[in-house]
């Protein structure tokens, strides 16, 4: 029978049936996939930035920086300039490492924070941090190894890891962050378990979801416990420049070059849309997580970077972040205060120190992820909470974005999102009363 003749006796169109023919081609070629292919998830990040751009939705989701205070008419000359006079290098293949004055500058980007003694010899450009969190795993990990993160964590990293098959276990965070003691636990029961533990994920600094940092007291004691059961850490520290007093705490790497692999990102302290970090990688490890990161991107793009060396060398960019602590300080504070304003007693939340995020805890019971729906309903949208931590659970909390929104349209944002959470409260306990 033709497609013609199955089509009529059907009754479906010819171009249904093709898509039917295509639908069929597609399932034969899924036997192709690697296990590895099945771990690789969707991202409710990514899932919710698409909604989030809606005409009238007010987006308390995205953590984006502001960038309508950058000099956006004297970057467009420079980067006509560099174009016109460097674009046979600009728009040409460059190093696999980097280009080196970017590496000297992203030496001095870390003297701020306290990394007073990095080489550029030792740093690798990257692709954002997201594609170093990706190497890390395919160079450090095998299937089965386990990833040690804070509970919760950055949903880009646990895609990233549960690509290559890893176990992503969790370690609790307090108020003062990751908890030594439940680490040491965690080490503990997991090698009674046989397991073999590879890395330690963390970002001390303003912690992606939930706003907290790792106090300087715990720090070094975090470094001391991994390293006496040969765990390398990989320190994630976009926002570390961004404290609202000015006074970033020292990165665990200041002081531990052999034991962290420290990640960093131009994306919040220029822009994301450049897509360059960098790895300064200790150096008995640096050769095989370059040839890796060369592997995957050949090298990273010498247009940005040079754009991004640039502005670094010829703009104010010191000047730019405190005037971005600023304006992320009174946005925390204009969110916080509409929370306290609208949220009853028994809803949460924690009261960062900087960065971007609020990260809300509603009583026990409630699922934050079905709130999604109702809150894109009323004209506004969050992350629920399962998407920062591993397993596919429920979870009773969310992460709310203060950084690229204006402070009216966070009170407004947050006066639409607090009717569905007290409702939901409300449901919770009439059901635990029953």
């Amino acid at each position: 029978m033709t497609r013609e003749e199955f089509s009529n006796a059907v009754e479906l169109p010819v171009d249904t049936m093709a898509a039917l023919e295509r639908a069929a081609e597609s399932h034969r070629h899924e036997m192709l996939f690697s296990n590895r292919a099945f771990h690789i998830k969707q991202s409710a990040v990514r899932d919710v930035f698409d909604i989030s751009i809606q005409p009238g939705l007010i987006s308390l989701a995205g953590g984006s920086p502001y960038l309508k205070s950058l000099p956006l008419e004297d970057l467009g000359r420079t980067a006509q300039r560099i174009i016109s006079d460097h674009g046979l290098e600009a728009l040409q293949y460059g190093g696999g490492q980097g280009m080196e004055e970017l590496r000297r500058q992203a030496c001095e980007v870390m003297a701020a924070e306290g990394i007073t003694d990095a080489d550029p010899a030792d740093i690798v450009i990257t692709t954002g941090s997201q594609s170093a969190q990706d190497v890390a795993a395919k160079v450090f990990c095998d299937p089965g190894d386990v990833i040690l993160c804070e509970d919760p964590t950055y949903v880009g990293a646990l895609n990233a890891f549960e690509a290559y098959e890893v176990d992503v276990r969790t370690v609790p965070m307090d108020a003062d962050g990751l908890v030594p003691e439940a680490l040491e636990q965690q080490i503990r029961a997991l090698q009674a378990e046989g397991k073999t533990i590879k890395l330690l994920y963390t970002i001390p600094s303003f912690n992606n979801p939930s706003g907290v940092t790792l106090t300087e007291a715990r720090r070094q004691a975090v470094v001391d416990i991994c390293s006496r059961n040969n765990i390398l850490i990989l320190e994630d520290n976009p926002y570390g420049l961004l404290r609202f007093d000015g006074r970033p705490l020292r990165p665990m790497r200041a002081s531990n070059p052999q034991d962290v692999l420290y990640l960093g990102s131009f994306s919040k302290i220029f822009a994301p849309g450049v897509r360059l970090g960098w790895a300064l990688v200790p150096r008995h490890l640096y050769r095989r997580f370059y040839l890796a990161c060369e592997a995957v991107v050949l090298c990273p793009s010498p247009l940005t970077q040079m754009l991004v060396s640039a502005y670094l060398r010829e703009y104010d960019w010191m000047g730019h972040i405190r005037d971005s602590r600023e304006l992320y300080a009174e946005r925390c504070s204009t969110m916080l205060a509409a929370l306290e304003e609208h949220l009853p007693g028994d809803v949460s939340w924690t009261r960062p120190e900087g960065g971007f995020f609020i990260w809300v805890t509603l009583p026990d019971g409630v699922d934050t992820y079905p709130l999604l729906y109702e809150a894109i309903d009323a004209g506004t949208v969050f992350i629920p909470g399962a998407a920062f931590t591993p397993g596919e659970g429920p979870s009773n909390k969310l992460r709310l974005a203060f950084s690229a929104v204006s402070p009216e349209d966070i009170r407004e944002g947050v006066r639409r999102l607090a009717p569905i959470l007290r409702a939901a409260v409300d449901k919770a306990k009439v059901r635990r009363a029953g």
